[in-house]
């Protein structure tokens, strides 16, 4: 076994994979660029190299640089993690040249079923069934769109040496197929040095479920299960879960053996994952192959109580897979939701800056875990457990130059039902300040019907919130719960400065029984009675509902029981109440005696500026391109200027028909967060 082990990869993944190092007694080697030098990977390995400037095409990403980084620190293997170098085949054949151990496939199996292009073709020869495409490698613009015309609209046009959605686009038509062509090739080269494409049929309604294979370099292969990652937006796995709600164990044998096979058709070894899209009617079709551990991992270890990074170390070191196919079980379910740093009521745009609070939910270890067919570990059979695998830390700073994701939120429990709770309260327990991210979304998904039916396709973001996510609107029994838990708190915050102030004997009596509480468009007269238990709120209809709770006023969770039932609140604070985030709704609350609450009702409402007329920067990014000037006249939908964060190009489009007034902004200029980039008469 391996004394030390190099990660090449940062954020989270690096954790991830260090933890599991640490527990097998091998040392760890992190790299990083400036950007991370007090990133979490870094503190967290025993060493760690500095490989140069913040850029990934520059540092992460420059074999060149990673090669010298192992030589200083001596190290024998190299884990890839996920992006950057995992699929490069040039990596493995430069540490197979200098006798050290790739933590991943042979260079034979990078190279066939690593790359899209060739290993489709390779399917196709082995008679799996393909979605139909153009394999080819496509010069320019203009043979995209012939290409794209010759396979029939709508196609997707996606980089050969691709993953994690960037370099990936769906044309509708020559324009977008024009456009999408020239923006998936600038992300490819600059993500991973490689600008190939190549097109394909966007097959519409699909789900997108994928198998885990593991094999070793002695001819065994095994897969564990699937997993369900049909919950995507741009292409980008937002949702997973395992084992998918949608398959039969006829079917999920049948997609296990073939993916299976394939694998064993290239002499795999390691952790790998064949990719499938499935119909309506339960039939598969082979997509893509990804050559290297999946982001969405965890939830196969969940269920499976399989360590996969170990598996893929114990492989790299030349050992005998010790799992045969019968031992794989599927026990319980996982979920799995990304946290992105970006801004859903922006359009889902990348959001950047510094982390001011960021405080995960209480992990249960690594979740349940089994062995010799028994659950082990801190969730005793029967209760959920909680992940969160995470490479950022409280303080710590969000750069615009890698992937916006942050942290991998995991639950397990014994069924599908309860994973999904497990998730909705850990979703309202995570703190997250002083960026944009997207734990409304996701709390809204959890709530959503169709997902808790399980009946989703790939195109549920799509046809679930066409017009981008605006809220959450709760119910009114969720609203009535809120209400009475903030009067509640507002009550113990008010009792708490009236003895600060001294000037009051009777605090209880002094502050009150009536309030009214205001939320969401709705208005609830109550009364309060307090307890040394808690506090029985009753509303003007002759209802009631019991609060217990130990919340203090400054806490920034709040943790309650109503009426038998958990309710978790992140809390702040305004004038007169509280803002409360709960289930994806984020909520203005006031607390206010009858009198105050009449008096506000006669308040004039503040309206926001007029920025009608102005392009303004939806996210801090690059400025790529412009391509409007003064003085022209442009449409609705037509393309104004290209916008870089975070690897991926944005196009910023006309909302309606106008003239361009002023240019504020040019190619190379970096833009903050509603920057005026173009002015219209």
């Amino acid at each position: 076994m391996f004394n030390k082990i190099l990660i090449a990869n940062r954020g989270e993944i690096a954790c991830r994979v260090i933890k599991t190092a640490r527990k097998m007694g091998i040392g760890t080697v992190a790299i990083y660029s400036d950007a991370d030098k007090n990133a979490l990977h870094v503190s967290m390995a025993d060493e760690a190299v500095h490989i140069g400037p913040p850029p990934a095409n520059q540092s992460y990403i420059v074999i060149d640089k990673v090669m010298d980084a192992i030589r200083q620190s001596g190290a024998q293997a190299v884990h890839p993690g996920y992006g950057f170098l995992s699929e490069n085949a040039k990596f493995a054949e430069a540490l197979e040249a200098e006798g050290v151990a790739f933590v991943g496939p042979p260079v034979g199996a990078i190279e066939s079923m690593g790359d899209k292009i060739t290993s489709k073709k390779i399917a196709q020869d082995a008679g799996v069934s393909t979605v139909p495409g153009y394999m080819g490698l496509i010069e320019d613009a203009d043979e995209a769109v012939k290409i794209s015309n010759d396979i029939g609209y709508p196609v997707m046009i996606k980089a050969s040496a691709g993953g994690g959605g960037k370099g990936m686009r769906i044309a509708w038509n020559d324009d977008e197929a024009r456009e999408g062509f020239q923006s998936s090739k600038n992300e490819a080269a600059n993500s991973f040095g490689d600008d190939r494409i190549f097109i394909e049929k966007f097959v519409t309604q699909p789900r997108h479920i994928e198998i885990q294979v593991l094999c070793d370099s002695h001819g065994n292969g095994i897969y564990l299960g699937e997993r369900e990652c049909s919950i995507q937006r741009r292409n980008q796995k937002v949702v997973e879960e395992a084992p998918s709600p949608f398959l039969d164990p006829e079917t999920r044998k049948a997609m296990g053996e073939q993916a299976v096979a394939l694998a064993k058709a290239v002499n795999y070894a390691s952790a790998g994952t064949v990719e499938f899209i499935v119909d309506g009617e339960k039939n598969f079709y082979f997509l893509e192959m990804n050559t290297r551990l999946q982001v969405e991992h965890p939830v196969t270890e969940l269920i499976t109580g399989v360590d996969l990074v170990e598996q893929m170390i114990r492989v790299a070191a030349g050992e005998k897979l010790t799992i045969t196919q019968d031992d794989v079980t599927l026990t319980g379910w996982a979920i799995e939701n990304r946290l992105y740093a970006e801004d859903p009521y922006r359009g889902f745009l990348p959001s950047i800056g510094r982390l001011t609070r960021y405080r995960p939910p209480m992990e249960t270890a690594a979740g349940p875990m089994l062995v010799n067919g028994k659950w082990q570990g801190d969730a005793p059979e029967g209760e959920a457990a909680v992940r969160n695998d995470t490479g950022v830390y409280e303080g710590g700073e969000i750069s615009m130059y890698y992937d916006p994701m942050i942290a991998k939120l995991c639950t397990w429990a014994p069924t599908r039902d309860q994973a999904i709770e497990a998730m909705r309260v850990a979703l309202d327990s995570f703190e997250v300040e002083g960026i944009g991210h997207n734990l409304p979304f996701l709390s809204a998904v959890m709530d959503h019907p169709k997902f808790i039916s399980g009946d989703m396709t790939t195109a549920f973001i799509a046809e679930e919130y066409p017009e981008g996510f605006e809220g959450v609107t709760l119910p009114e029994a969720d609203l009535r719960r809120i209400a009475a838990s903030c009067a509640a708190m507002y009550r113990v915050a008010e009792i708490r400065r009236t003895r600060v102030s001294g000037r009051m004997d009777n605090h209880e009596r002094k502050v009150g029984a009536h309030w009214n509480v205001a939320l969401q468009g709705h208005e609830f007269d109550v009364k309060i009675e307090a307890d040394k238990e808690g506090a029985t709120v009753a509303f003007a209809d002759g209802t009631a509902l019991r609060v217990a709770s130990d919340w203090t006023p400054g806490n920034q969770l709040a943790v309650l029981d109503v009426d038998g039932d958990p309710l978790v609140m992140k809390v702040g604070k305004i004038s007169g109440g509280f803002r409360i985030r709960n289930r994806g709704a984020d909520l203005k609350v006031h607390v206010r005696r009858p009198h105050q609450a009449e008096l506000a009702k006669l308040m004039p409402e503040k309206l926001p500026p007029d920025t009608s007329k102005m392009l303004l920067c939806p996210m801090p990014g690059l400025i790529v391109k412009i391509d409007v000037e003064v003085g022209q006249e442009v449409q609705e939908g037509q393309a104004l200027c290209t916008v870089e964060a975070m690897k991926m190009e944005n196009i910023l489009r006309a909302e309606k028909k106008g003239v361009v007034a002023k240019i504020n902004a040019g190619p190379g200029d970096s833009l903050a967060v509603d920057d005026v980039i173009i002015e219209f008469e």
